[in-house]
């Protein structure tokens, strides 16, 4: 039995714990500085519960000494402090974070580390990435490659059209960081809550629009190869004018405690949510220029006797998958390990990644 440890016991830290321990495979130790966020779990008897302020030196290394990996599932600008406790423990690290600045310093402890340390291991990034790499190696030359994402509410009854579903900080910080994208075949940056398109998927119509971290590490290794790539992420129509509204024009970007305070206050969370995953690519193919789209629907379900939300679901799913994947030595033990290195096929016969199978006949998956 392999000895894990996961740092955050919020929803998604939650979720991961409850998958990992049903299993039977792991014992899992679940750390957070809130006790009362601890006490609130109900978890299985093989999850032990550590109430620890990580930030407290030399205190995270203690708790990683000796276990297989470590996973976080706290907010993003605590990335940096666990993957450096990694390292320094020797163990391998696997985290959910969206942000790039933390990624590139993942990337430089992974040079000299002794485990293996693989960044952005959830939905997007993460499941989209390796959704988008296995369609574009079905081409001879690439032309573009189009990432969106969405967790949505089922039934949106507000101005914004939205309900918390995901990180309050993570969904911020998309909001207002710079975005990587390759723009006739150059790496660049672009602002967020721009580009807005809609189309329509299955009868409804969506926006999509410029948020940071969802490309992952796939900009850097797709560039020189393709002539566009971008990743938007997907709300109902209405949200991304609101949302510049408020962090553009009200000036609320640069008072993101007030904004967090204003969500959390007045966007009510739900469960009933849908997570939309669209992936289009083109290229040539045999010298005739080819598409080929995958697009899915995952919705809220019961897992083990509790309704988990749909990005709890796709979102823990992802990073037990890689972690399964890790523990069976179908990935390197050492070293970097980005998400467009796991084969899709692969992925999906994990008994964790079947998540993102459940609604077969919603997903177009071109043969």
């Amino acid at each position: 039995m392999k000895e894990i440890v996961i740092i955050g016991a919020g929803k998604i830290g939650s979720t991961i714990a409850a998958m990992l321990a049903e299993t039977g495979d792991y014992h899992v130790t679940i750390v957070d500085r809130a006790a009362a966020q601890l006490s609130a779990l109900d978890l299985p008897g093989n999850v032990t519960a550590l109430e620890l302020d990580i930030m407290a030196e030399g205190a995270l290394e203690k708790a990683l000494a000796g276990k297989f990996a470590v996973m976080s599932a706290a907010p993003y600008h605590l990335t940096t402090r666990i993957a450096e406790a990694a390292a320094s423990a020797g163990v391998h690290y696997l985290d959910l974070t969206e942000d790039v600045a933390s990624t590139r310093r993942v990337k430089e402890l992974a040079k000299d580390a002794k485990a293996a340390f693989i960044p952005q291991c959830g939905l997007a990034p993460g499941f989209i990435s390796i959704v988008a790499a296995d369609l574009a190696g079905r081409f001879d030359t690439l032309d573009s490659v189009r990432m969106r994402v969405g967790a949505l509410p089922q039934y949106p009854s507000n101005a914004l059209n939205y309900n918390l579903t995901w990180s309050t900080d993570g969904v911020i910080n998309e909001y207002c960081e710079p975005c990587e994208a390759i723009v006739e075949g150059k790496l660049v940056e672009v602002p967020p809550l721009e580009e807005r398109e809609e189309f329509s998927l299955d009868g409804v119509t969506y926006e999509a629009f410029n948020t940071s971290g969802g490309l992952g590490t796939l900009a850097e290794t797709l560039k020189g190869k393709v002539r566009t790539l971008n990743y938007r992420t997907i709300r109902y129509p209405g949200h991304a004018a609101i949302m510049k509204a408020l962090l553009n024009d009200l000036g609320l970007r640069h008072r993101r405690d007030l904004i967090k305070d204003i969500f959390e206050n007045a966007l009510p969370a739900t469960m009933q949510d849908v997570v939309i995953v669209f992936v289009t690519v083109s290229g040539r193919r045999q010298g005739r220029l080819m598409q080929e789209t995958y697009a899915n629907k995952v919705y809220s379900q019961r897992i083990g006797g509790t309704t988990r939300s749909a990005i709890q679901i796709t979102t823990a799913s992802g990073i037990c998958a890689v972690l399964d994947m890790l523990a069976d030595g179908s990935l390197p033990a050492k070293g970097f390990v980005r998400q467009e290195d796991i084969k899709l096929d692969a992925f999906l016969a994990n008994r964790f990644g079947r998540a993102y199978v459940q609604h077969e006949a919603l997903m177009r998956l071109a043969s």
